[in-house]
């Protein structure tokens, strides 16, 4: 028997704390399915990351697409660097992140048990953990993770799994160093993760072994204890994404109304020079600064010039997006091939999106869209400068 953490809330339902890049957390899956014979094994997954498990990680094109026009490159780039990060760790232990749990749907599939997923989709946590974050928070953990320096004092898997106390401080450091993405990423999915399993366990008699990362063993442990876990219409609660308030869906379009009322105004006053100054200026700003994300981005010449052409125009509809034109082209000029696909879900470092085509279809994508945006702003302040002349 591994010495992986386990707490055990009734004779039917035990809690198993595993690393994600552990190879005795692989081994300790097994050896709790085969001592413990649970009926239903729960896992700390969501339907997309058990998708991508149990296909291999696979990525197809039309995957990729789809990414670009839903505009959710940034999000995607997020989530790769992130685990990026944690294979690192993978690497040392010869396992890839979520080998364990893996693990434990095989096994349990092998032995014809049920299966649960009860971890919040993927995508709903980095979004509502985003979306707490100060400004100055996403800097900071963007900064963190572009960067290559490692931490040489950085404690071992092994070391975590048995050094609770070091885990728990460790978990503590993410809500120091971000409040608001500590609440969703540890306290939320505590919560979330509980009430999953106690909705297991109220089914029936069935034995339930729960395997899930360790850092959450402690929270979960507590809210199965006090019985504080949220119900049915609490957990749903915890799958809808924050409202955005008015004034932050206003604010997209206030340079719009502001440039058009501008037109119309010189219209009506005749001002012929005034509003050639105005379109010069809004599109000469607007195409550069695409232009120049795109460029960072190493995109071909045709996505360039596609997210030069395109951001005049939709910097003007908060619809649309310059970034989605400018993916598309690159995506059609430099097709992924299928080993592109497979390697970017394996990317060990930022230099990945620029090397992968598939991760340079996102790099174009969320690029193109900042410098769009950022030429909005600009051209806004140049044409409002000119008129207090």
């Amino acid at each position: 028997m591994t010495d992986a953490p386990v707490y055990d809330h009734s004779e039917r339902l035990r809690v198993l704390g595993t690393a994600h890049v552990s190879s005795s957390s692989v081994e300790a899956v097994k050896a709790q399915i085969e001592s413990f014979q649970p009926d239903i094994v729960a896992v700390e997954l969501c339907q997309s990351r058990y998708g991508a498990l149990t296909s291999n990680r696979r990525l197809d094109k039309e995957g990729l697409l789809k990414v670009v026009k839903e505009g959710k490159a940034p999000l995607v780039m997020l989530q790769s660097l992130l685990a990026a990060e944690q294979r690192k760790m993978g690497l040392d232990e010869g396992e890839q992140p979520g080998a364990e749990l893996l693990a434990a749907v095989e096994t349990a599939e092998a032995a014809q048990l049920e299966v649960a997923l009860i971890d919040r989709d993927i995508q709903t946590t980095l979004r509502r953990a985003w979306k707490k974050m100060k400004f100055f928070e996403k800097i900071k953990i963007l900064w963190s993770l572009l960067g290559d320096d490692e931490d040489e004092d950085a404690p071992e898997v092994s070391q975590l799994l048995e050094d609770q106390d070091l885990l728990t401080s460790l978990m503590e450091e993410l809500r120091t160093f971000s409040p608001g993405a500590g609440s969703v990423l540890i306290d939320e999915r505590d919560a979330y993760l509980a009430g999953k399993i106690s909705g297991l366990e109220s089914q029936g008699d069935k034995k339930i072994l729960a395997v899930v990362g360790a850092g959450h063993l402690k929270g979960i442990e507590a809210h199965l204890k006090s019985s504080s876990h949220p119900n049915e219409e609490k957990l749903a609660d915890l799958e809808v994404l924050p409202n955005r308030s008015r004034v932050s869906k206003a604010i997209p379009w206030l340079i719009p109304i502001l440039m058009m009322g501008l037109v119309a105004y010189f219209i009506s006053k005749g001002n012929a020079s005034d509003l050639v100054e105005l379109f010069t200026v809004w599109t000469a700003a607007n195409a550069v600064f695409a232009a120049l994300g795109c460029l960072i981005a190493r995109g071909h010449p045709l996505a360039v010039l596609t997210a030069a052409c395109a951001s005049p125009i939709t910097s003007l509809n908060p619809t649309l997006a310059a970034g989605w034109f400018a993916g598309y082209v690159q995506l059609k000029m430099r097709e992924p091939t299928a080993e592109d696909l497979q390697n970017f879900l394996k990317m060990e470092d930022l230099g990945a999106f620029w090397s992968n085509r598939a991760g340079r279809v996102l790099l174009v994508t969320a690029l193109s869209n900042l410098g769009s945006m950022a030429g909005a702003y600009v051209a806004a302040a140049g044409v409002f400068s000119g008129l207090g002349r």
